[in-house]
């Protein structure tokens, strides 16, 4: 990044306010700035920074109006944080900008790869794979036969994707995150050993999607395992064979999604949240961290927490009670007490 400030705020559709000559090379936190560096201030909590800064410009909303004095370069924008989250994607990530086919890759002659794209060294392509325009691969990639795979996607070192697995545009795909591995499904025999049940589904990840670090999505039995549209996932998470992941909905590290539940629209999911199988859950629910979802929730925009679940005043009335159990517990000893007495009496 090399761009003068003037430069930089005609790009971005903003006006500037002190020296729009000064060269910005570097981006960084406002309470880390050095010379050089462009900042954003968007939360009013961070205002402080403003007058401190050593940053050579930072980015801020029109409306902004300072209280004292500052020596930075303010840049006024409609939306601070959108900016410069733009600005990020362009300049912050090296990704986009690989092209070409390293030595040391595999790709069968079968393979189709798009213009533009990235195929890193020991990544592998099997037959009939087919890879969008402008696609990265990273070294180590293992795409299985027939995948598809959409443009402008990024997966890092060590993703896998099984067979016949389908992904969409726009995807990012972390580091250890396999896509299609075999579902978790064994019938019990007789003599109680366990039989293999074949897993000859696959898993269809849509548009828009980011999967963390280490993350699995279990092919379906027979059909698919659908993640929808604009759904996000944090590090560890494991989703089960013919689940369902709505459009949009996030979900922080360590939850799991038991096979066949259907996760509506627009959910939001705390770390290490477990739902059972077979369930169905409506659309822009909230849910705790640790949360036990043991059955369907039919009613929209609820919030929940605890194990089983329940509505979060409920569950922070059960917490409160809970703490008084020993407290009760001497109550309850004393009155069985005093009645034994009356009786005798």
């Amino acid at each position: 990044m090399q761009i003068s400030i003037a430069d930089l705020a005609q790009m971005v559709q903003g006006t500037f306010e002190g020296d729009g000559t000064q060269m910005l090379n570097t981006i960084a936190k406002i309470q880390e700035g050095t010379t050089g560096a462009l900042s954003f201030f968007a939360n009013p909590k961070y205002e402080n920074h403003i007058y401190t800064t050593q940053s050579s410009a930072v980015l801020v909303n029109k409306t902004f109006v300072p209280s004292k004095a500052y020596n930075t370069v303010l840049i006024r924008v409609e939306d601070a944080y959108a900016t410069f989250t733009n600005l990020l994607e362009q300049y912050g990530n090296t990704a986009i900008h690989l092209t070409g086919i390293e030595q040391m890759s595999f790709i069968d002659e079968t393979a189709v790869v798009g213009e533009n794209a990235y195929v890193g060294a020991f990544t592998y392509i099997s037959k009939n794979v087919k890879v969008g325009e402008n696609t990265k691969l990273f070294p180590h990639v293992f795409l299985g036969a027939n995948v598809k795979v959409g443009k402008n996607c990024i997966f890092y070192s060590g993703v896998k994707i099984y067979h016949d697995c389908i992904i969409g545009d726009n995807c990012i795909l972390h580091s250890g995150t396999v896509i299609g591995g075999d579902g978790f499904g064994f019938s019990l025999l007789p003599d109680g050993s366990y039989k293999k049940i074949p897993q000859i589904g696959n898993v269809i990840m849509e548009s828009d999607v980011e999967i963390g670090a280490n993350c699995t999505i279990d092919r379906a039995t027979m059909g698919s395992t659908h993640i929808r549209k604009g759904v996000k996932f944090d590090n560890l998470i494991q989703i089960a064979h013919n689940a369902e992941v709505g459009d949009h909905t996030v979900i922080a590290g360590q939850a799991g999604v038991a096979g066949s539940t259907k996760i509506g629209r627009y959910n939001v999911i705390g770390g290490q949240a477990a739902f059972a199988g077979h369930l169905t859950i409506a659309d822009y629910n909230q849910f705790g961290g640790q949360c036990g979802v043991v059955g369907s929730i039919k009613e929209e925009n609820g919030k929940w927490f605890g194990t089983p679940v329940l509505g979060v005043r409920d569950a922070l009335r059960s917490a409160s009670l809970f703490k008084r159990l020993p407290e009760l517990l001497i109550r309850i000893d004393t009155l069985e007490k005093e009645i034994k007495s009356l009786k005798k009496e």
